[in-house]
């Protein structure tokens, strides 16, 4: 469980290590279906213009130096298992805090994802054929050699440096923000936010249909395995919902919304087509959410979606 204080401490700890990344007010007409009412004001978040291309390195950030305070940082460094956004923020962040860095994937990651993983100075470590493989191998080596482990969600310090995100959205906006609409995966992002701005403003997770581990959590009353499928599995691939995320949620009362996939990547047009913005399609998974009138916003409500990353092969975004 975290709170606002932890939040707070996050943000004093990795100030100077991250960008604060601006927001864009936004034409609400652009972003809502046909004929609807768009909410009062809206306004996008651009974390996809943060170091390594995703809000992650956030947390990062914040797991690495919490751990260098504590002196649990030793010469053995840090340890993770992922080949995407998080493995990335993890290496980005051990090598400006001065630490060697051991990422573990699986031997099917591909090879654009290792080279740039190596690129940033990590030991890239290719374990079995899935995830799964890999963060079980992350977890013995971490064990073996005494390296900091740092999970790509559910860690507190993990989800109290993405938090962060929620302050600063809150000074860039005037705290005029009514509802932040984010996207979820392992859920590291939304209980940060949701921990930030608790008691200041609602928090609504978006999910792909194929990959719905906040709507199944929150259905079951707890954390549950779901099958993970679609466009978003690259960045939204967790397969279960983190411990931290779910009792966030249901403290603060975040809801969920589930978009198709075809719902996504026409959000994913959209944004660069309006906006000139190349994200994610799990990124896109916000933006959906308003675009397909999965979520309503009521009258006079005023909207950030929040974008949060941009690593993605925008190829397909221009005829």
């Amino acid at each position: 469980m975290i709170a606002l204080s932890d939040v707070r401490d996050a943000a004093a700890r990795i100030e100077g290590r991250v960008r604060r990344t601006p927001v864009m007010e936004a034409d609400p007409a652009a972003f809502v279906p046909e004929g609807a009412e768009g909410p009062a004001r809206l306004w996008l978040k651009l974390e996809l213009t943060q170091h390594t291309g995703s809000f992650k390195a956030r947390g990062a950030f914040n797991r690495v130096l919490a751990a260098a305070e504590e002196g649990r940082l030793t010469g053995a460094g840090v340890v993770t298992a992922s080949g995407g956004n998080a493995g990335l923020a993890v290496a980005y962040a051990a090598s400006r805090a001065g630490a060697r860095a051991e990422v573990y994937v699986p031997e099917t990651a591909p090879a654009v994802k290792v080279a740039g993983l190596r690129a940033l100075g990590a030991t890239v470590v290719q374990v079995g054929v899935k995830y799964a493989d890999a963060h079980e191998a992350a977890i013995k080596r971490a064990a073996e050699t005494g390296a900091v482990f740092c999970h790509p969600y559910d860690q507190p310090e993990m989800c109290a440096g993405q938090g962060v995100i929620g302050l600063e959205l809150m000074e860039q906006t005037g705290g005029e923000v009514d509802t932040v609409l984010l996207a979820v995966g392992g859920g590291g992002l939304m209980a940060g936010v949701a921990a930030a701005l608790e008691g200041r403003a609602t928090v609504v997770g978006a999910e792909p249909v194929t990959a719905p581990t906040l709507n199944a959590a929150l259905r079951a009353g707890k954390p549950v395995d779901v099958e993970v499928s679609g466009v978003a599995k690259d960045s939204l691939g967790a397969s279960r919902l983190g411990d931290i995320a779910h009792a966030v949620a249901t403290r603060t009362g975040v809801r969920s919304v589930l978009v198709t996939d075809e719902a996504i990547s026409a959000a994913r047009r959209r944004l660069w087509e309006s906006h000139r913005l190349v994200v994610e399609h799990g990124t896109a998974t916000a933006a959906a959410a308003l675009r397909t009138g999965a979520y309503r916003p009521a009258p006079g409500e005023r909207v950030a979606v929040l974008l949060c990353g941009a690593n993605t092969d925008p190829s397909d975004l221009v005829s």
